[in-house]
C-alpha cells in the first residue's frame, strides 16, 4: 500500500500543511511602517489579510492572536457567503477538516491523565476486532501512541491512486461521503494491509479516526458525548462539535480559483499538488455522519484559541497534571522525520517544531501547529506565549497558501518590531 506513489503524495501533502517545500519558505520582506496609533503586530496582520482579500486569494477569514493569555488582536474580515453579500463574522462556524485532529487528540490524553487509557495500551483492547495485517500476513500490535503519531502504518485515501486499495475498499477519508458508522469504517479500514510495521515510520493517516473510536470505548460513550464530557464543555466551547449547532453561522466554503475562488457545491473534487480531496458539505449538518475524529468536527475561531491556549498554560481544567499538556506540545516520533519538512517532528495532536534554522520559520523551538484542508491554520509558541487563530471558508490557499505564511511572518515582524521600540517614560509626578 506504502508505494512510492503514496511516498510522494505524502511528503507534497506535508508540504501543503506545514508550508514546506511546496512554497517559498523565505521570510517575508516587510512593507508596512509600524504606525504609532496602532500595535505593530496589528498594523501588519491587517495589511496581510487586505492583500488576501483583495487578490482574491481568500473569500474570508477570522483571525485571532493571544499573547500572555490576552486577546491582542481579533478581526473577521470578508465574506461568509460570497454569493449572498454576508459578511464574514467572528463567531463564524467553519467546518474544521483536520484541525478536529489536536481536540480529539486532547481528549484521548485527558482519558491517559485520568488513568483511563494507557499510550502503550495495544488498540485491541479497545476495539477487539480491529486487527489489520502487514503484507505478509503478519498481524502486529498497534498502540494508542501510534494512533496519536500516526506511526501505526495506516494512510488516507487521498494520498492513493483513485483505484487504490482504500477506494477499492470503499473506505472514508472522514469529509466525504457520511453514509456509514465509525465502526463499518474501521472494519474497511482493517480489512487493508497496512503500509509498513507500526512504529518505524512517520505516515499521515487516518489513525485518530481510529483513535476516536478508541476514546469512546475507553471514555464510555459515542465519541461525540466523550469530545463533550472532556473538552468542550469543561472549557465552555459553545460552537465546537460534530454538528453545527447554528448552521446560520456555518461559513460557506470555497476552492481556489482564477479569477477568484470557486464556491463548492454538495459535492467538490479538487486536486493539489497530486493530492485529490473530495469535500461535502452536508457532514457539517448531519447528525448520521460518523464522528470523524481527523476530519469531521466544526467550530468557531474563538473556541479554538481557549482551546489552544489552555493546553498552552498547562492544561487545566482539562487535565489534571500539567505534564499531560506539555507532553502533547512535546516531539513523540523520536528520530522519526516528516517527509518534506525539515525541522518539524511530531507531539500529539500537530507537530512541533525542533529545528527553526532546518524549516526557515521565524518560529520559535517548541512551537506546536497543524492545520486543515477547508482553509485553516493555527499555532503556539509557548517561548512567546503566543496562539494564533486563522480560520478561512477558502480551500487551499488558507491552509498552505501564501495567506499563512504571510500571516506568521506578520506576527513575528510586528513582535520584533515592538521589542524594539523603547517604552515610553512614566509621566511625570
Amino acid at each position: 500500500m506504502h508505494t512510492r506513489m503514496g511516498s510522494r503524495f505524502t511528503a507534497v501533502l506535508l508540504g501543503l500543511v506545514l508550508g514546506g517545500a511546496a512554497l517559498a519558505k523565505e521570510p517575508a520582506k516587510e512593507q508596512v511602517k509600524e504606525s504609532s496609533s496602532r500595535s505593530a503586530i496589528s498594523t501588519r496582520l491587517d495589511a496581510v489579510i487586505d492583500g488576501a482579500l483583495a487578490d482574491k486569494r481568500l473569500v474570508g477569514t477570522v483571525v485571532l492572536v493571544a499573547r500572555d493569555g490576552q486577546v491582542i488582536y481579533h478581526r473577521a474580515a470578508g465574506q461568509a457567503d460570497r454569493e449572498a453579500h454576508v459578511p464574514m463574522r467572528e463567531d463564524a462556524v467553519f467546518r474544521l477538516a483536520s484541525v478536529s485532529k489536536p481536540l480529539v487528540s486532547a481528549a484521548a490524553m485527558a482519558l491517559v491523565d485520568q488513568g483511563k487509557l494507557g499510550l502503550e495500551d495495544p488498540v485491541t483492547k479497545w476495539l477487539p476486532t480491529f486487527r489489520p495485517k502487514l503484507a505478509d500476513g503478519r498481524e502486529p500490535v498497534i498502540t494508542v501512541r501510534q494512533l496519536l503519531t500516526h506511526t501505526a502504518g495506516l494512510d488516507y485515501g487521498f494520498f492513493q491512486p483513485p483505484a487504490g486499495p482504500y477506494a477499492r475498499a470503499g473506505v472514508s477519508d472522514g469529509v466525504d461521503e457520511s453514509g456509514l458508522s465509525l465502526e463499518e469504517n474501521l472494519r474497511r479500514l482493517a480489512s487493508v494491509p497496512l503500509g509498513f510495521e507500526p512504529g518505524t515510520r512517520w505516515h499521515y493517516s487516518l489513525s485518530i479516526d481510529v483513535l476516536g473510536a478508541v476514546v469512546a470505548s475507553a471514555g464510555g460513550a459515542p465519541l461525540p458525548q466523550v469530545v463533550e464530557r472532556l473538552i468542550t464543555r469543561p472549557l465552555g466551547l459553545r460552537d465546537t462539535g460534530f454538528v453545527a449547532k447554528a448552521p446560520q453561522r456555518l461559513a460557506t466554503p470555497y476552492a481556489d480559483g482564477k479569477p477568484e475562488p470557486v464556491r463548492m457545491g454538495a459535492h467538490h473534487e479538487m486536486s493539489v499538488g497530486g493530492v485529490s480531496f473530495r469535500f461535502v458539505q452536508g457532514r457539517a449538518l448531519d447528525s448520521r455522519a460518523y464522528p470523524s475524529g481527523g476530519a469531521g468536527m466544526v467550530g468557531s475561531a474563538g473556541d479554538l484559541l481557549k482551546f489552544l491556549e489552555a493546553v498552552r498554560t498547562g492544561g487545566a481544567p482539562l487535565f489534571q497534571s500539567s505534564a499531560t499538556a506539555a507532553a502533547m506540545l512535546a516531539p513523540q516520533t523520536g528520530t522519526l522525520e516528516l517527509p518534506n519538512d525539515p525541522g518539524w517532528a511530531f507531539g500529539f495532536g500537530g507537530a512541533v517544531l525542533v529545528d527553526a534554522t532546518k524549516a526557515a520559520t521565524p518560529q520559535s523551538p517548541g512551537t506546536w501547529r497543524w492545520a486543515g484542508a477547508y482553509g485553516h491554520t493555527w499555532f503556539v509558541d509557548p517561548r512567546h506565549r503566543l496562539s494564533v487563530v486563522a480560520l478561512t471558508n477558502t480551500a487551499i490557499e488558507g491552509m498552505s497558501g501564501a495567506f499563512q505564511r504571510d500571516l506568521r511572518d506578520a506576527v513575528y515582524a510586528g513582535l520584533a518590531a515592538e521589542a524594539s521600540t523603547p517604552a515610553a517614560p512614566a509621566p511625570a509626578r
